[in-house]
């Protein structure tokens, strides 16, 4: 069988009696966002390509009121995979002599970045609770999820929506940027803010522009087999990867290494070093497998749509050097099962996830051939049957 996930209505119990057990109150707002997994376009977001993602339905939920005091005062869950101890934290709200600032626990900073990068003055401290059924280091997006819901307690408990949806993502990238140091592309945050149900989204990255791509064919569902395994090689490769991309455009006198052409890299070749050559091609050819897996969407090919997801994986593996031996492993084993069309890694690489698209009606058979034969390669996946949900919203 799939993996159970806690439903958002669990997610929302657990919240509110953890934030009444801390501030002896009850919370007056409930928000949450989803996860995201990224169907294709890796690697290409902070180069200008496009990307496919969706949201899923392992989200954050955030429970919180305004406490009257000028102190902001949050609450984690230590069900939350991997997170880094104390689970409690409270800091003072931002000032004209004194702003807020990064610092540990780490997972604070995600919290921190929102409030000092909200859209209003912040004149009143909150209290939260964040809990979250997304794993952790699993390449689903689980710390913009937390930036994102963030953002949207803060509308709600100030009255003050934003008009902006695109200024509301880069809020939340730039807190991720600045606080918790992590120089992400602005993929994540789009689609926790975006994401629709039933939809995947289309995000150009170089305009910010996006459109949503009908994903709601009953006779196919999306498969996210996350490894369990996070190689420590991710932390260092990601901002190598950034400056060998950087350094491509740059010799090639573009702004972005997407602005480029396949043919034109190729045509290239010799002005670059072998590693920046490699990682220029795989740029360029996945933003092409994810123009073309759009069409096949439409037109409902999902085995033309299955070959792009795989020609993809190869490129994340041979030419950009992200994937490793349990990831191609796993990408192998489901795209030689019965029932799923394609497969291949998704997100920053070196561990995390696979997604596959998968015949639904084959689904579950397919759930099992594959978890047996990664058991037999000593690997133990975590698999769930998604459909795309709706993006960052207040709950009643």
């Amino acid at each position: 069988m799939a993996h159970e996930y806690e439903e958002i209505p669990t997610l929302v119990k657990r919240a509110n009696d953890l934030f009444l057990q801390r501030f002896n109150y009850n919370a007056s707002v409930v928000v949450c966002s989803p996860g995201r997994v990224n169907l294709i376009g890796d690697h290409v977001d902070y180069n200008g390509g496009y990307v496919l993602p969706m949201g899923i339905p392992l989200a954050t939920v955030i429970v919180g009121s305004l406490n009257k005091l000028s102190v902001c005062r949050i609450e984690t869950d230590s069900k939350i995979e991997g997170i880094d101890l104390p689970k409690y934290v409270e800091f003072s709200i931002p000032s004209k002599t004194k702003a807020v600032e990064p610092g540990s626990p780490k997972w604070a900073n995600y919290v921190k970045g929102v409030v000092a990068g909200f859209h209003e003055s912040i004149k009143d401290g909150f209290d939260c609770v964040i809990v979250s059924s997304i794993p952790v280091g699993a390449g689903l997006s689980s710390s913009a999820a937390i930036e994102v819901a963030t953002y949207t307690l803060l509308e709600e408990l100030l009255g003050s929506p934003s008009t902006n949806l695109t200024g509301k993502a880069l809020a939340c990238q730039k807190a991720e940027h600045v606080f918790a140091g992590c120089p992400c592309g602005i993929m994540d945050q789009f689609v926790c803010t975006f994401a629709t149900s039933g939809f995947a989204y289309l995000l150009n990255c170089k305009t910010m522009e996006g459109r949503h791509i009908p994903l709601d064919d009953p006779s196919v569902s999306i498969l996210i087999i996350n490894s369990g395994v996070k190689h420590e090689l991710s932390g260092s490769e990601y901002p190598l990867r950034r400056a060998q991309c950087e350094r491509a455009a740059s010799t090639l006198g573009a702004a972005l290494l997407c602005d480029n052409s396949s043919q034109r890299v190729i045509e290239n070749k010799e002005k670059l070093d072998d590693d920046v050559y490699r990682r220029a091609l795989h740029v360029v050819n996945e933003t092409e497998y994810t123009l073309e897996f759009v069409e096949f969407l439409k037109e409902k090919n999902y085995v033309e749509a299955g070959q792009r997801m795989k020609k993809s994986h190869k490129s994340l593996s041979d030419l950009y050097n992200v994937s490793c031996l349990e990831m191609d492993t796993i990408v192998d084993i489901a795209s030689k099962t019965s029932g799923i069309f394609g497969a291949r890694m998704t997100g920053g690489g070196f561990g995390g996830c696979v997604v596959a698209l998968a015949e639904t009606e084959k689904a579950l058979s397919a759930i099992e051939i594959i978890r047996n034969e990664c058991k037999s390669q000593n690997i133990s996946p975590t698999l769930y049957i998604c459909k795309p949900c709706e993006g960052s919203r207040r709950l009643n």
